[in-house]
């Protein structure tokens, strides 16, 4: 072995060494559990990923991109990292590469929240801004090939990056902190779909493991992915560019996996502002909006139990945390400019939570 190979070898392996001594400084996130009427039956959980030291739940994926790159021998001593990203990948990107002591550049669309630009250089990462987002892929793979980096792709490698049988991915965690409670098995498990990863690996790990939960996946109105679901025909579904950061695609990116899907909710975008509020109002947890479309599915599949009499729980995330969009969805300038008007939605919210009976 010549000596170039033994020191990125080297390199390499005291790489990996940071990123599972930081994982392994780290406690789980928290498991809240949410309150509701009793005499409904059912319980709800949301687990909070913005207690992660990157602020969102696209920590664990960041860092499951980084060790799949570095053992597949693509992160090297110098190497840039570039990625394609909304917001939360690029900033937990920037805080691995910062921690492995590597250059970082995000591609993100110009209307990507500006306290998420800032968070991305404040771990010491560049942002490359662009119209529209179609345009982040090629971008982003032209500045890979012209700075000698290289592409992370998280809408590619996702699924495959992290271990779906465990290894302590985020459905085990679930397991393990249910594991006491009344319904140690969850009838439902709702996440939405960015990347499509998560859905995949939660969606693979009940099935390996052999439960009886089902998988439910929200999808903001317009998003390529609940076509791709519903058509069962991937590669001819296309959308529109999401207004729920985090979450919707134009396109069905090769990481979401349809089959692993039980049942899928198209949410309307102004639902998502609604039910981010909502949470704050019901329980002080200060959320994201793509926690806001994880919710407006939830309380269906809640008021679906209630009506039929089920008991049971529901899991669901905690994705990020709103002060993320103080300028944005926390705004109601902002929300009036882009046409959305949550306000009917918070009416909807309101009488399912006196009454247990949806009428949206």
């Amino acid at each position: 072995m010549s000596n170039s190979c033994i020191q990125d070898r080297a390199w390499a392996s005291e790489a990996i060494r940071k990123i599972e001594a930081e994982n392994n400084r780290s406690a789980d996130t928290h498991l809240y559990a949410v309150p509701l009427p009793e005499h409904w039956g059912v319980q709800l959980y949301l687990k909070d990923e913005s207690t992660h030291r990157s602020g969102s739940l696209k920590h664990r994926l960041a860092r499951s991109l980084f060790l799949y790159g570095l053992v597949n021998g693509w992160i090297t001593e110098g190497t840039t990292i570039v990625e394609a990203s909304s917001g939360s990948t690029a900033v937990s990107e920037a805080y691995f590469a910062r921690l492995i002591g590597l250059p970082f550049i995000a591609v993100m669309t110009k209307t990507t929240s500006p306290e998420k630009i800032a968070l991305i250089e404040e771990f010491g990462g560049a942002c490359l801004l662009v119209d529209h987002a179609s345009e982040v892929y090629a971008v982003a793979e032209e500045t890979a090939r012209t700075s000698g980096g290289y592409y992370m792709d998280q809408f590619t490698y996702a699924e495959r990056a992290t271990d779906w049988r465990g290894n302590n991915n985020i459905a085990e965690s679930i397991f393990e902190q249910l594991s006491l409670e009344e319904h140690p098995v969850p009838d439902w498990i709702v996440v939405g779909a960015g990347t499509g990863g998560t859905s995949a690996t939660i969606g693979r790990y009940l099935r390996y493991n052999r439960y009886n939960t089902r998988l439910a996946v929200v999808d903001p109105e317009n998003s390529a992915f609940y076509p791709a679901w519903r058509d069962g025909d991937a590669a001819a579904a296309t959308g529109l560019p999401s207004r729920i950061e985090g979450i919707g695609r134009p396109r069905s990116e090769p990481s979401f996996v349809p089959a692993v899907i039980d049942h899928m909710i198209q949410v309307p975008d102004a639902a998502s502002v609604a039910a981010m509020r909502h949470l704050r109002k019901l329980t002080g947890l200060h959320a994201g909006p793509s926690t806001g479309t994880n919710l407006w599915g939830v309380w269906q599949l809640v008021a679906g139990m209630v009506a039929e009499g089920r008991k049971g729980n529901i899991v669901s995330l905690m994705c990020d945390a709103g002060d993320r969009y103080a300028g944005s969805y926390n705004d109601a300038g902002w929300l009036a400019a882009h046409g959305l008007d949550p306000a009917p939605h918070e009416a909807v919210l309101e009488r399912f939570h006196n009454t247990g009976v949806w009428t949206a």
